[in-house]
């Protein structure tokens, strides 16, 4: 018991440590139009992760993750309400650039591909308590699915992917009306066992 302890207040520190030093993360300034300002929310206690794309301006300006219409699509989906998606203890928020990275013809940029490989690993070290993984579009679900062909074909293997504690979904966007109205089996099928799984994910200690 007195163990248990001690490795939860070491995994506690060196969350904390590690999230100064991505505070201070200069990797990616060449590119940043308003330079580096991560935005990433984690703990060791944390039961659920979701994993998206990057910051939009929105959300670099207020440094509050999903703080936008995306967001708020996002938690409804999950049935969230805001005071338990935005508690670390529970709740981990990694995307794939922690920072804001301009915008381009169609739409933001896309994450850098440097900030990831630099990151995730450190970070998911040291949440063990992980129980289901949300991969949110997809940069997110080209990085972390094997096979990846397609978002939609990501989305549709629900089942398969559930198998393995991970939820593949599209960007909740409003630019992704559009996928939405084209795939109406999305919400009929998986809005549910998406919020079933989020459910389980968080209860107990």
């Amino acid at each position: 018991m007195e163990s248990d302890k001690q490795d939860g207040t070491e995994l506690k520190n060196a969350s904390q440590a590690l999230a100064k030093r991505i505070g201070r993360c200069q990797l990616c300034k060449d590119v940043l139009p308003l330079g580096p300002r991560p935005v990433v929310q984690f703990s060791a206690s944390s039961r659920l992760l979701i994993i998206g794309q990057a910051p939009g301006l929105k959300v670099h300006n207020s440094g509050i993750p999903w703080n936008d219409p995306s967001g708020v699509r996002l938690r409804e989906w999950m049935n969230l309400e805001p005071e338990r998606f935005y508690d670390p203890s529970r709740v981990a928020i990694m995307p794939m650039g922690f920072c804001y990275p301009g915008r381009g013809r169609s739409g933001d940029n896309p994450p850098d591909p440097r900030c990831a490989p630099q990151w995730h690993q450190q970070i998911q070290a040291l949440m063990p308590r992980i129980r289901l993984t949300i991969l949110v579009g997809q940069y997110a679900q080209r990085h972390y699915l094997q096979g990846f062909d397609s978002l939609t074909e990501s989305v549709r293997r629900w089942r398969t992917h559930l198998e393995h504690g991970i939820i593949a979904l599209p960007h909740p966007s409003p630019r992704n009306n559009l996928w939405l109205r084209r795939n109406p089996w999305f919400e009929a099928e998986l809005i549910a066992p998406l919020q079933q799984s989020v459910a389980a994910a968080l209860k107990g200690n």
